[in-house]
């Protein structure tokens, strides 16, 4: 039997047990005083402010942009209702489990969303997938608890109601990149906005963006809404109505589909734009769905450049088109009279340098206006050395080449006119008298945009006035009142004497309808047509000619036809353009000619059939 530890040693170790647990229960104590006081007094403040946070939240409403319509109030672009997965890190713990179980949802890519989430950048909220389709928005509303941080926003989403038929017009939206962020940060743009990138919606960003709102909202511990308290509504873009005639750019758009080109139709009278086409083009409806960066890499590295705007960014020789600038510089100049011929054998020999025509055994004698209808290479090369590069381009600069038109779209080329200035600065060499006669038939170092070319016959036609292209009529409220109102605005003016006018016009109008004229394929039966026909040469052929549809597509001809009509008392101006089309005749007169004559059945005017007077009796496909 062990001995009994004696009262007073009992004691002294139940008091130093006791001690120890009173100082455990001290410093327990003594520690969560510290954190109270630390919380509440310390980072009361902060953590007050995100207590409040999670509770009440403050959510940007974007506004609706504005519409648009054509001339004649056709809806071309709106907005729908479109469901966008965003994801607000503070809401959530688990990231990762979370984000791969929404990309199972929404049938997405979890790498993605998290790569996402890590370059937001400490952004309150990042949009993981945009413009979901209904089943998605019922999985993640269904399973909203097991997605803590990721919620459902609704936002209106851009319609373009023409796909790519107007897409170069029209431009496409984007999301706001840091650059332009500083720039409008000031505006009201945030993080995550979608802005106008390129064409109508980049220019006329101000009137179509409108003006953002914002809710004041209650959340729950999830982030998800439990009630608005407060909202303050978004306002409206304002609706945009352009000088567009759907008719003439629907049939436009046909015609060049398929191929690398474009149209210009310009309002002879006022320098409105009726139609702008560029082909190869986009789908803008893509970008607004929002692109993934595949997508994005596809289509900018297209071998036919969908997202060039042929009309009013390409560099193109204009081929014999050129010839009317040439021939109204000589009458001008006095170079020459309406009746003085020379003669074309088919060749024309400048210095060492043969030029050729593009009729191997000639035409001939030819005066102006047989040379015009006929579309002859060699009496213009004479023509060229009578008057010089440098009259050539004075003449060309007075028309309009050489500088942007003007028209409110972006990258608009100024093309180029060459002359002994230029070439001394771009080259350090002088210029040499067998590059003229090239200029004068729009070969050479001479480029222009359809556009351009499409404004040169519209001065033609009407008596030498150069307008300033535009293709905004009007900006309305969303009430319908008329905010602002455009209309034609001069640019300069071509001095032409009216007899050499008149000579010039009637021989455009014998190029479609007279028995040699190289544009026959563009007559109407429903109006009278006057143009020329080019085509021009991408490539120097050396030796025997070649036909351009032997050649390698690459290096093939580009087609050329401009044109006004009604020949008498002209209302519209055209330039169609086909990359790689061989004869300018043979190619383009024919798309020009549906364009004229969508237009005049668009205008709903009675026109009657009716033949030309001339027969055709053959022809020639030059030009």
């Amino acid at each position: 039997m062990l001995p009994l530890r004696p009262t007073s040693r009992i004691l002294t170790e139940f008091r130093g047990r006791i001690r120890i647990f009173g100082l455990l229960v001290l410093l327990v104590f003594t520690f969560l005083t510290y954190r109270l006081w630390t919380l509440q007094i310390l980072q009361g403040q902060r953590y007050t402010v995100m207590s409040e946070h999670n509770r009440i939240r403050l959510e940007r409403v974007p506004a609706v942009r504005g519409m648009v319509f054509d001339r004649k109030n056709r809806l071309l672009i709106n907005s729908r209702p479109s469901f966008d997965v965003r994801y607000l890190a503070d809401d959530s713990r688990d990231r990762e489990t979370t984000l791969r179980r929404l990309a199972e949802m929404v049938d997405g890519d979890g790498e993605r969303f998290l790569e996402a989430v890590h370059h937001s950048k400490g952004s309150k909220g990042v949009t993981l997938v945009r413009d979901v389709d209904w089943p998605s928005v019922v999985a993640v509303e269904t399973h909203q608890p097991d997605l803590p941080g990721v919620y459902v926003s609704v936002r209106a989403r851009r319609s373009y109601l023409t796909d790519q038929m107007t897409s170069h017009v029209l431009g496409y939206l984007g999301e706001i990149n840091t650059r332009q962020l500083r720039r409008l940060r000031r505006r009201g743009y945030r993080r995550g906005d979608e802005i106008g990138q390129a064409g109508l919606e980049k220019r006329w960003e101000q009137h179509l963006a409108g003006r953002s709102g914002g809710e004041k909202v209650e959340v729950d511990a999830t982030g998800r809404k439990v009630r608005v308290i407060d909202r303050h509504k978004a306002t409206p873009g304002h609706n945009v109505v352009l000088t567009l005639d759907m008719d003439v750019q629907q049939v436009a758009y046909g015609a060049l589909k398929g191929k690398e080109g474009a149209i210009v139709v310009l309002d002879v009278n006022t320098g409105a734009v009726l139609a702008l086409v560029s082909t190869p083009a986009f789908d803008p409806n893509s970008f607004a769905r929002g692109m993934t960066p595949g997508e994005w890499r596809q289509l900018a590295a297209d071998s036919e450049n969908p997202l060039h705007n042929r009309a009013l960014q390409g560099h193109f020789p204009p081929g014999s088109t050129f010839k009317i600038v040439t021939a109204l510089a000589g009458l001008q100049e006095g170079v020459i009279s309406p009746d003085r011929t020379l003669f074309c054998g088919g060749s024309y020999k400048v210095g060492n340098r043969v030029l050729r025509d593009w009729k191997k055994n000639g035409h001939g004698h030819m005066n102006m206006h047989q040379a015009l209808v006929q579309s002859c290479d060699v009496y213009f090369y004479q023509l060229a050395q009578r008057l010089g590069v440098d009259k050539i381009a004075r003449y060309a600069r007075r028309f309009g080449f050489g500088a942007p038109t003007g028209i409110d779209l972006d990258g608009e080329s100024g093309g180029l006119v060459p002359d002994r200035a230029w070439k001394r600065r771009r080259f350090g060499q002088p210029w040499y008298p067998g590059e003229t006669p090239l200029v004068a038939i729009g070969q050479g170092f001479l480029g222009v945009t359809p556009l351009q070319m499409a404004s040169l016959l519209a001065t033609v036609a009407n008596g030498g006035t150069v307008y300033r292209p535009w293709f905004v009529k009007q900006v309305l409220s969303p009430e319908g009142e008329v905010m602002e109102e455009y209309g034609p605005v001069r640019s300069g003016t071509v001095d032409m004497k009216p007899g050499n006018l008149a000579l010039v016009r009637r021989a455009l109008f014998d190029v479609v309808h007279g028995r040699r004229g190289t544009g026959k394929r563009a007559r109407s039966k429903i109006v009278d047509i006057a143009g020329k026909t080019g085509t021009a040469q991408i490539a120097e052929m050396r030796g025997e000619a070649v036909k351009s549809e032997d050649l390698p597509y690459v290096v093939r001809d580009h087609a050329w036809f401009v044109a006004y009509a009604p020949a008498e008392k002209p209302e519209i101006a055209v330039a169609t353009l086909v990359e790689h089309g061989g004869h300018g005749g043979a190619t383009a007169a024919p798309i020009a000619k549906k364009v004229i004559e969508a237009y005049f059945r668009s205008e709903g005017q009675e026109m009657e059939d009716h033949e030309v007077s001339t027969a055709s009796t053959g022809g020639t496909p030059g030009g």
